[in-house]
């Protein structure tokens, strides 16, 4: 096994993960390899739509774009992003992303030193194959990728009982996304002295994961009447439906910018709110990320394995005896959304904008 000490790496290739939720939970990790080989050139190798996560960070050196396409080509795609990481003679290959696929590019690509946990059959193309700890199903994600490191005898075990360590997932927009976050918001209407209160009512994994559409519009509501505020509903193009349903339910007129913006204009939009109302999803770790104030809405998934890192995040949950199940959707009757009130979600928020700092466990 090839030694992994710091002065025989001289430029590292990590492969970064595919959606824009695990991206943030692995920012830890990044963060560590960087103070692990403080003088090598990291090299970050993703998907294009999680780039934007990493547009105002400092530390990695490079951002290097991995389109499926090439490999939806056949051989030649493939060959041709081998062919590219050879010639730039990595001295070690970090495998964040669990696919069989990053291993046998990072093997073909003749990296010396191949760094990843040994599952889907990759530990063939792995010189330093990983272990998962089983106790790092009972915390939270942030440690399964940093118990690659830790597997690896670069990080202590099992950091998580470790009260000192405290993992940061804090990271920037860009000048430019929040100048164009700003010039987005005045376009519909919004000063620049208005306070901004964005609703993310949706959530790619399913519709389990999202709270109820006529609640959001109570809570919005809600809040534009008490302190006034201009709501902003944000998402994706799959998810305007779902807002605009949400923006016939309200008596006040939301600004909805869901299918309208990239990712970097999103977090520009995300670090101009007051507070951002959420479900489990992509926006509200990048909420929690740029450290603005939240209310997470949680149903099917489980706050101590996924909820937002942030002490200026709450979690609203009711506990039922079917969550967490991590479906898709539900098979019976929703009850661990249907039982969260419109109330619920509108006393937190209060105690969120109430003008004084708190501190909150998630």
């Amino acid at each position: 096994m090839r030694d992994l000490s710091p002065e025989k790496i001289r430029r590292i290739l990590v492969r970064a993960t595919n959606w824009v939720g695990d991206a943030v939970m692995s920012v830890p990790a990044l963060k560590e390899i960087r103070r692990l080989f403080p003088e090598a050139r990291i090299t970050l190798m993703l998907r294009p739509w999680v780039k934007d996560v990493y547009s105002a960070v400092d530390f990695i050196d490079e951002v290097m774009e991995y389109d499926k396409g090439d490999i939806h080509r056949g051989w030649m795609g493939l060959a041709r992003i081998v062919s590219e990481l050879r010639a730039r003679e990595f001295d070690l290959a970090i495998l964040l992303q669990n696919a069989i696929e990053a291993a046998l590019i990072a093997w073909a690509a003749r990296i010396p030193r191949r760094l990843g946990y040994s599952r889907d059959f990759r530990r063939t193309f792995l010189t330093h194959p990983c272990k998962i700890d089983p106790e790092v199903k009972a915390v939270h994600q942030v440690y399964y990728y940093l118990g690659i490191l830790s597997s690896a005898g670069l990080l202590p075990p099992k950091l998580w009982a470790d009260r000192r360590y405290s993992p940061s997932i804090g990271i920037g927009v860009r000048d430019a996304d929040r100048e164009e976050a700003r010039r987005i918001l005045q376009t519909h209407g919004i000063r620049a002295t208005a306070s901004v209160i964005g609703l993310n009512p949706g959530a790619y994994y399913g519709s389990a994961k999202r709270w109820l559409s006529d609640r959001y519009a109570s809570v919005a509501d809600m809040l534009a009447e008490k302190h006034p505020a201009q709501i902003v509903i944000f998402g994706s193009p799959g998810e305007r439906q779902i807002a605009e349903e949400i923006a016939r339910q309200m008596k006040h007129s939301p600004v909805i910018l869901a299918g309208l913006t990239t990712l970097g204009q999103l977090m520009g939009l995300i670090k101009e709110c007051k507070l951002l109302v959420t479900n489990d999803s992509g926006p509200m770790h990048l909420g929690a990320a740029l450290d603005v104030p939240q209310v997470a809405i949680f149903g099917s998934t489980s706050e101590e394995a996924t909820g937002p890192l942030s002490a200026r995040a709450r979690v609203v949950k009711h506990p039922v005896e079917c969550s967490p199940c991590f479906l898709r959707e539900c098979p019976i009757d929703f009850r661990c959304m249907t039982r969260i009130t419109a109330e619920d979600v509108f006393s937190v928020a209060e105690e969120m904008l109430a003008p004084r700092q708190h501190s909150f466990d998630v």
